[in-house]
């Protein structure tokens, strides 16, 4: 019996080394884990409440019509300057037309216009220098008073030829007034023109087409959204807590994490902070003039940009995903 608790005993004791090293190594990897975390609260700023962020463009047409042709289709790529769709242009080659002649017509008119009242000028000059040599050799006895008449009354007519000239002058372009309205006409044929070129419908930037909502045959009107380009220029917008800020800075190195793609960690910088809370750039910020009063932490928007080129066949990055970006602040 005495034989079998010495065993025992020996046992326990060749067993105790080996516990003790057990407890040390879990000491030494707490205390190693209580460094990490420490050292990663100090040196990092880090949030779950950021997400990918653009500025998309919604396409409407300028003028209003049917539309006769669709040329993209959903989550195309395009660029710049691409044609994407087309309006019936009818009414507006008709109003383009129209604009046209009457411009032409005023123009012609007014130049109609110019020209007779030169020619009455001259028709006057003539009758008036008629009218004095017959009165100097009425007054010598060499013609009669017959010819002077007709002398004088060619001279009236003149005259009042001449004065319908100049008010038909006046109306045609012959004033300010007039010249301003042929401005107004010429305003009026340039504005169909461009009407017409609105029947066309081009992207405004580069892009992927997204929600698109025309389709061959549909009416359109002027503002109508028919799709959304997303650009590929994207970028990250951080809520970070106010109290997370006392050290951040714009360009501090930002490790991104997108919930999309857990095994890669993306390079970036702080852009900028914005100097409002998130709350206070709402629709309807909060009013803390009252009689009840709780603090809440707010929240400020942090833009942050990636600083490595993102290959996007590989890496398929959209607005709205969520990330974890963290930043060294120190």
């Amino acid at each position: 019996m005495e034989e079998q608790n010495t065993t025992e005993q020996e046992v326990k004791q060749e067993h105790k080394p080996f516990k003790r090293f057990i407890a040390i190594g879990a000491g030494v990897v707490v205390a190693l884990a209580g460094a990490y975390f420490i050292h990663d609260a100090l040196m990092y700023q880090s949030t779950d409440d950021a997400y990918v962020e653009t500025t998309t463009v919604q396409v409407a047409p300028r003028v209003s019509g049917q539309i006769t042709e669709v040329l993209i289709t959903d989550n195309q790529k395009v660029k710049e300057g691409d044609l994407v769709a087309k309006i019936d242009p009818a009414d507006y080659e008709i109003a383009l037309a129209q604009a046209e002649a009457k411009y032409e017509r005023t123009l012609l008119n007014q130049k109609n216009a110019q020209a007779n009242f030169k020619a009455m000028q001259s028709n006057i000059d003539t009758a008036k220098k008629d009218l004095d040599r017959y009165k100097n050799l009425y007054e010598q006895g060499a013609v009669s008073k017959q010819t002077l008449d007709n002398a004088q009354a060619k001279y009236d007519s003149a005259q009042a030829n001449l004065t319908n000239a100049e008010q038909s002058l006046l109306s045609q372009g012959g004033n300010k007034v007039a010249d301003a309205d042929l401005k107004e006409i010429k305003a009026m044929r340039d504005k169909a023109k461009l009407n017409l070129g609105y029947t066309e419908i081009y992207a405004p930037q580069t892009g992927t087409v997204s929600s698109r909502r025309v389709e061959k045959g549909m009416y359109v009107n002027v503002g109508t959204p028919l799709f959304t380009i997303v650009p590929e220029n994207v970028w990250i917008v951080a809520n970070y807590k106010e109290n997370q800020l006392r050290h951040m800075k714009p360009g501090q190195v930002v490790d991104i994490k997108i919930d999309t793609y857990p095994n890669k960690t993306f390079k970036g910088k702080v852009d900028s902070i914005q100097r409002a809370s998130g709350a206070k750039s709402s629709l309807f910020p909060p009013e803390n003039a009252v009689g009840s009063f709780v603090k809440i932490v707010q929240r400020i928007p942090v833009k942050i940009v990636f600083t490595e080129e993102i290959d996007p066949n590989e890496f398929n990055i959209v607005p709205g995903m969520s990330v974890v970006p963290k930043v060294r602040v120190k």
